[in-house]
């Protein structure tokens, strides 16, 4: 690929998990009146992006923070 994963393995799966609870959320309670439209996008997006991180492995808000994956051994770079 032409990046870096920066999202281990764990985080991954939970981004995915996450995002997808997001998606099916909004999904669900779209056109709703108890809750406010913006609120429902809102969290759609949101796991929208999650789940799309999580997927490919890399989040580019990480990147620009400079952070990097430890090691197996649970030792930084």
């Amino acid at each position: 690929m032409f990046y870096v994963k920066n999202v281990p393995g764990w985080e991954r799966a939970l981004r995915i998990a996450m995002g997808l609870a997001g998606l099916v959320f909004a999904a669900m309670n779209w056109g709703s009146a108890s809750l406010a439209t913006n609120v429902v996008v809102g969290i759609g997006l949101g796991g929208a992006m999650l789940a799309v991180t999580g997927l490919f492995g890399f989040c580019p808000m990480c990147a620009m923070v400079g952070r990097k994956p430890g090691k197996p051994g649970g030792q930084a770079r």
